[in-house]
């Protein structure tokens, strides 16, 4: 992986796909700097898998803030000019949104991020990590973290289909889709250098990467 071609790279993927963990595993490699999301810093994040209709506003605007005050920090100290690897893709802020808030709650929602979008440079490189919702479930449900305790399957079903629509219109910068049901770079060294060596060699704007069972 060159990281003179790839400076900013994002990790993205539905909750349970792995995106925080590998994009802390990429920058301890480069020995790059991290832009992580903190979700237990959202007081409403727990309450919004338990009675999502309620509490998705709340919940949805202090991730947003969240996002924002992290951009806009990382640009103002000009660690941008470093390699960066973060966990989120605020182009993808939205998504969550439409898929659960009211349309007037939408409609408020898309007032504030089109007021705070900040001015943050286009990832060199976007990983989408894809699996299916029933892998993903699993996968929250082994790690056992309390806040998630109450996400459903159908929510994820939900979600999954949204990242799907979001990343087969995604044109900002090249992205490479790696389908996670066999290939496990967090876990399995073997399967994290034959991701980077995929990066290393790719040649168009969108791939896909993907290992038989």
């Amino acid at each position: 992986m060159n990281f003179d071609t790839y400076r900013y790279v994002v990790v993205e993927g539905p909750i349970g796909a792995g995106k925080t963990t590998l994009a802390t595993k990429i920058a301890a490699r480069f020995e790059a700097q991290t832009l992580l999301e903190h979700p237990a810093d959202n007081p409403f994040l727990e309450r919004f898998y338990r009675d999502s209709a309620r509490y998705a506003l709340p919940a949805q605007m202090t991730f947003l803030f969240q996002r924002v005050n992290q951009l806009q920090a990382m640009a103002q100290t000009h660690l941008f000019d470093a390699q960066v690897v973060s966990d989120f893709l605020l182009d993808k802020d939205p998504l969550f949104a439409r898929l659960t808030l009211a349309e007037d709650e939408m409609a408020l929602y898309q007032q504030l991020y089109d007021h705070m979008h900040p001015q943050a440079p286009t990832p060199d490189l976007v990983i989408y990590l894809q699996a299916s919702p029933e892998t993903l479930i699993e996968r929250v449900r082994k790690r056992g973290v309390s806040i998630e305790s109450g996400i459903s399957e159908p929510y994820l079903n939900r979600l999954c289909e949204s990242y799907s629509r979001f990343f087969h219109e995604y044109e900002q910068g090249p992205l490479l889709i790696v389908n996670t049901e066999y290939l496990n770079p967090i876990e399995r060294d073997e399967d994290f250098e034959l991701l980077l060596n995929h990066i290393k060699n790719m040649r168009g704007k969108r791939e896909f990467f993907s290992r038989g069972e």
